[in-house]
């Protein structure tokens, strides 16, 4: 009794640590898509920023460009540019100001001064020099064109505009290296949390194990079945407080995505993943007295969110019953492949099909998926999550899986050997 007791408070440390565990992903998971959004914000209000300054820096140069034709010419019609961008310069120094100062940037705000005086400056001679030439007083215009107050200015505000652009290229390249650290820390954190799932449930089943062996050695045929309804009712409770969990998360999951709509996808993602866990998890748990699961039943608890008469799929081989440690990550990797069949391969059309097959071998359980119907035009060219997830479910069953991606579609072959 006293064996059960310690091995019951082991197995509920588990699945605290197992639930804290889901906590922190999730954290992780809303800070990475909190830095995604401000980075997306940061480029966003990056680029308004170099398009004003653009603004400014054309409407200067068109002025001047119209100045020094009128000014050599005397036709009339070169000042259309230097009215444009006399015209222009107020309102684009306008939501120059607006942007950088919503940023509450000082720097910026005391260069945003700098270009508003040098423009202004710069037009203030422009039109001297064009009223000189109206007026008919053509020397003392070139006089003040030839001085080196206005190309001094247009060099200095030039010079300032460089220096904005400088400064919100440097924070956007900030932004983008600290939305990459918090994307590189998820995965790791996704990756232990899996294998304190693993954990919690093995020592689950070897509880219940444990419990209904001590009940049968210690009384007579109805002691016995006393005891083994007693371990039935621990293993369902046990069960059944998984299954909470995965609920609760889940749920925390989905709604963190409704104040903000642009971290849906992420969300999904997550929320899709752990529905792979709760899915293996149910099918390990499906008969109390059997510590194994149909290889059969996995399959098909994988593909039938999305099985229909347009998606079919055909399932061929012997009966395998899987250990309790090859369920979690192998369910893992038949809900990626149903995964991305549905987005990218065979069930990606209407028409298409999926072929499982398997057999065992030299002791190795050897599993065959083969799509057919969406033809693979190019093949990835980087590891994504899922990908990298697929590699640790392997390294978890302690096999291998094989990627080929031919005309006809993709071909993953998963090789690992069954314990014992």
């Amino acid at each position: 009794m006293r064996q059960r007791g310690s091995a019951l408070w082991i197995n509920t440390i588990l699945v605290s640590l197992a639930g804290l565990g889901m906590f922190a992903a999730l954290l992780m998971a809303i800070r990475t898509v909190n830095a995604e959004r401000e980075e997306r914000e940061h480029f966003q209000r990056t680029a308004d920023t170099i398009s004003a300054l653009a603004v400014v820096g054309r409407a200067a140069l068109n002025g001047e460009t119209g100045q020094r034709g009128y000014l050599l010419t005397l036709d009339r019609r070169y000042l259309v540019p230097y009215q444009a961008g006399r015209d222009t310069l107020p309102q684009a120094l306008d939501n120059l100001r607006r942007l950088v100062e919503d940023g509450g940037r000082a720097e910026e705000i005391a260069l945003v001064d700098e270009v508003e005086v040098l423009a202004r400056a710069k037009f203030a001679e422009m039109e001297q020099s064009v009223a000189l030439v109206k007026r008919g007083e053509l020397l003392e215009a070139q006089r003040l064109v030839l001085t080196d107050e206005g190309q001094e200015a247009m060099a200095r505000l030039r010079e300032a505009i460089r220096r904005m652009e400088q400064i919100e290229l440097a924070e956007l390249r900030a932004a983008s290296s600290e939305t990459a650290d918090a994307e590189a820390r998820v995965l790791p954190i996704l990756v232990g949390l899996m294998l304190l799932l693993l954990i919690a449930m093995i020592a689950g089943a070897r509880l219940v194990a444990r419990g209904a062996r001590a009940e049968a050695e210690a009384a007579q045929a109805a002691e016995i079945a006393k005891a083994r309804d007693r371990a039935d009712l621990l293993a369902k409770e046990l069960n059944h407080r998984v299954k909470n969990l995965f609920a609760v998360v889940l749920a925390i999951v989905k709604l963190s995505s409704r104040d903000a709509p642009e971290a849906k996808p992420v969300t999904e993602s997550i929320a899709q993943r752990i529905q792979a866990l709760l899915k293996a998890h149910e099918v390990s748990q499906g008969e109390l007295d059997r510590p194994m699961a149909s290889l059969r039943s996995l399959v098909e608890t994988s593909l039938a969110p999305y099985r229909s008469d347009e998606l079919s799929a055909e399932l061929e081989g012997e009966e395998v019953d899987l250990p309790a440690q090859c369920i979690t990550p192998l369910g893992l990797v038949l809900h990626e492949m149903t995964t991305n069949a549905v987005k990218y391969g065979g069930w990606s059309r209407s028409g298409g099909t999926i072929a499982v097959n398997w057999e065992i071998a030299n002791g190795d359980l050897c599993l065959t998926w083969r799509e057919a119907g969406a033809p693979v035009t190019e093949r990835p060219r980087r590891q994504g999550f899922g990908s990298q997830l697929m590699t640790s479910a392997a390294r978890q069953l302690g096999g291998t899986i094989d990627r080929e991606f031919a005309e006809a579609g993709a071909l993953i072959t998963i090789r690992f050997p069954l314990p014992d």
